[in-house]
């Protein structure tokens, strides 16, 4: 908190949908630090979330079966949380919520303030601007996620196009393409012989050290890939991994997909399956699902597992007009990573038009949360001390580069070339 905090302070709304602000306080201390010198930074947890009776669904075991399970096994144990909730699942929609955030507001006196959202949080955003514009002084849009995205509709779609980007720039690096050339049809390949025949294999947990014999397919190595370019540092080492599991070494995959596990235990599955039922699921056809996803190498490898939770999960309600683009003339800053594999730069276009007083910043090179990089988090905080963009100095984007491609176990080729 500050010491004389200014009149406005800093809501973070959190992503997700279904992660905890309260339990990010520690990372946001430090994204936000300059932000916290001149005006307090409130963190409420969404209904649902954190400490807010929270529709928590997560497994007790300790095993890599977790992530190499069949689907019967965790729509069974979904089925078996939503009959263990004290909630009516239908009421943790995010216009729902965006009123009680301002019943917080209210009730810790402030009149006008600003807000941070990142991922979902930009939908949350969106919304509370919509509903309560006029206790808005600025708004800050990190990865956007408008009312009307429909996940999982896109999903293969903007993950292909950061896969694509990721293999262009490997090849324009000599070391990446000599150490593995053709990688885009090696990826597809990969991905088809394990639709055909998923494979069993013995790994060593990473951190148990146990060995346990696994089943691989084709939907885990599709999530692994696709939860690795929301970053370029873990994008740089996907081309050496898939190389690897060509010999049937999937070791390097596994590491990688629980090496985001403490992220997962900030994640309450029942209020991000409440949102996403509701508000974007239910506005997607097959027909319109398997245009958008015949191209890409994931399929519906990414969004299967949505669809069967949603076919079981009770629906809220939103009003037809919660889907039309918010139209505001409150200042409004959009960040949108160019790599981002799910919230790319094409969703930041869709909104920013909608927003008289708004400025959308593509940031090169530049995954999934734009503020966590060194120019982004400069940007947010030049904004927020100014509440506009007239005279944001936007000269870092320029310098941003992609982190070299890992060609070695100990990483990019040392001599540059």
């Amino acid at each position: 908190m500050a010491s004389t905090p200014s009149s406005d302070p800093l809501f973070f709304l959190a992503g997700g949908p279904g992660q905890s602000a309260a339990r990010l306080a520690s990372q946001i201390r430090l994204m936000f630090r300059p932000v916290q010198r001149t005006r307090d930074i409130v963190l409420v947890d969404q209904r649902g979330t954190g400490k807010s009776n929270p529709l928590n669904c997560r497994s007790s075991a300790n095993s890599l079966r977790e992530l190499t399970q069949g689907s019967d096994v965790a729509l069974a144990r979904l089925r078996r949380c939503l009959e263990g909730y004290n909630a009516d699942v239908r009421l943790y929609t995010t216009d729902i919520a965006m009123d009680d955030l301002d019943d917080v507001r209210a009730y810790l006196g402030y009149d006008r303030i600003n807000l941070y959202g990142g991922s979902y949080g930009t939908r949350a955003a969106l919304v509370y601007l919509r509903q309560h514009g006029q206790h808005v002084r600025s708004v800050v849009l990190d990865g956007v996620a408008p009312t009307d995205m429909r996940l999982p509709l896109f999903t293969a779609r903007d993950a292909q196009l950061a896969l694509d980007n990721a293999l262009v720039d490997c090849d324009a690096e000599p070391a990446c393409r000599r150490a593995f050339p053709e990688m885009g049809t090696r990826i597809r390949r990969l991905i088809a012989s394990l639709d055909h025949g998923p494979r069993r294999v013995r790994i060593v947990h990473p951190r148990t050290g146990l060995a346990e014999d696994v089943t691989v397919d084709a939907r885990l190595v599709s999530s692994v890939i696709f939860g690795a370019l929301y970053s370029p540092l873990t994008a740089s080492v996907v081309p050496a991994l898939v190389d690897r599991a060509e010999q049937n070494d999937f070791q390097g995959l596994f590491a990688l997909a629980l090496a985001t596990e403490d992220a997962g235990e900030n994640m309450s599955i029942g209020m991000q399956l409440s949102v996403l039922c509701t508000e974007d699921a239910s506005q997607v056809s097959a027909s319109e699902l398997h245009q958008e996803t015949s191209t890409s190498v994931f399929g519906g490898h990414l969004i299967g597992s949505q669809l069967e939770a949603c076919a079981i999960w009770p629906k809220g309600k939103v009003d037809a007009d919660y889907y039309r683009p918010v139209v505001s003339d409150v200042p409004v800053l959009v960040l949108s990573g160019e790599v981002d594999p799910v919230t790319p730069p094409g969703w930041g276009d869709s909104v920013v038009k909608h927003l008289s007083r708004g400025l959308h910043i593509v940031v090169p090179s530049t995954g999934h949360g734009v503020v966590a990089t060194p120019c982004g988090n400069r940007l947010v905080s030049d904004f927020i001390d100014e509440g506009s963009t007239e005279a944001l100095d936007t000269g870092c984007v320029a310098a941003v580069r992609r982190p070299p491609f890992f060609v070695t176990p100990a990483g990019p080729d040392p001599s540059g070339k």
